[in-house]
């Protein structure tokens, strides 16, 4: 897909889109990714050299191999959503082997999945495509709904089945948040010992975070703040939604905030907010890839704009997995395709 195709699919939104340029935080201040990276990154830091052979694995693989960008499926939804309802759209997929089929044929740097979909085939695919397994997760069959990440796998499990890295959630400012963020920082010391790479969802879940006027869970503000406490507790790359708004912080009146945060460091603009994610991530030291969202009606359209917002906010990539796998195998193909053709394209810049 070229670059035109890219601004057709993007509609009344390519020129906004395409055509910012970010003056609050400018790019010259961001450590933006490349071919390099795991050596200018990660090179003069604490991570082994086996660490760094993983993270050059999962740089190197896909169609996005040696750029710097990722592009990864992410199948949880069996637990996180319950299997029926995450599969019934395309029934192939409670086949774990069509998970990684999928992510392959689609061209991903790696596939990011439960430990039970992984172990019945990582004989046959830990070779072919990096693996990442989810260490915890929260299942909805409990009843009433609790809203927790719970470990279902250890990082041992992992090692051995050859992932090259470990992926676990924080749900931020839940009450639980704290026993989670002790878990995960505990399983991602264990992880980088084995020699995997850490992937941190670093979520908001608070019923206060939404209002009767807006959701603060996606405010860039919130998100900005879980991406750096997961940066901190030594994730290599952090996942987060886009954000949608700002302002969580003041309109919630809690935390601690500074106007500063709002007038000089952001705007209401989409690449402005992704940003503003980036540069708590270390200013994009540890790399940002947003999640691609629910399957709908225009998901091209929609995986798109998200790629070229967080290409040009300087992020790292995409993590789409509902977008794909609910729809047959070749459109499925197809829209992991598009994001790719996104990072692949020269003339879509950075902001």
């Amino acid at each position: 897909m070229n670059y035109s195709s890219i601004q057709k699919l993007l509609g009344s939104e390519a020129q906004t889109l395409c055509e910012h340029v970010c003056q609050k935080v400018k790019k010259e201040k961001l450590h933006l990714t490349g071919a390099n990276w795991v050596d200018r990154i990660f090179g003069p830091s604490d991570r082994n050299i086996r660490v760094l052979r993983n993270l050059q694995t999962l740089f190197g693989s896909g169609r996005l191999a040696n750029t710097g960008y990722l592009s990864l499926l992410p199948v949880d939804q069996g637990i996180e959503h319950s299997a029926g309802a995450s599969f019934a759209p395309n029934p192939e997929y409670f086949d774990p082997e069509n998970i990684i089929r999928l992510a392959i044929d689609g061209g991903c740097n790696g596939v990011a999945t439960t430990m039970g979909t992984l172990a019945i085939v990582a004989r046959k695919y830990a070779h072919k495509i990096p693996l990442v397994m989810k260490i915890n997760h929260n299942e909805l069959l409990s009843y009433p709904n609790t809203y927790d990440q719970t470990l279902f796998g250890s990082v041992k499990q992992a090692y051995e089945m050859g992932c090259a890295a470990v992926g676990a959630t924080v749900y931020f400012g839940s009450p639980e948040s704290r026993r989670q963020l002790w878990e995960v920082s505990q399983a991602f010391e264990a992880a980088h010992d084995y020699g995997m790479a850490t992937i941190l969802w670093c979520y908001t879940r608070n019923s206060a975070f939404k209002t009767a006027d807006k959701d603060y869970h996606e405010s860039a503000d919130l998100t900005g703040q879980a991406d750096h406490l997961g940066a901190t507790i030594k994730a290599d790359i952090v996942k987060q939604k886009l954000p949608l708004n700002n302002g969580g912080f003041k309109a919630l009146k809690f935390g601690k905030f500074s106007d500063l945060m709002y007038d000089t460091l952001s705007t209401d603009h989409p690449i402005d907010l992704a940003r503003y994610q980036v540069i708590n991530s270390y200013m994009g030291r540890i790399g940002l890839i947003n999640s691609g969202g629910p399957s709908g009606k225009n998901d091209l359209q929609e995986v798109a704009m998200t790629a070229v917002i967080n290409k040009r906010a300087g992020g790292m990539g995409l993590i789409s997995g509902r977008k794909a796998f609910q729809k047959p195998m070749k459109e499925g193909i197809e829209l992991l395709h598009t994001i790719q053709d996104v990072y692949l394209c020269k003339e879509v810049t950075i902001a």
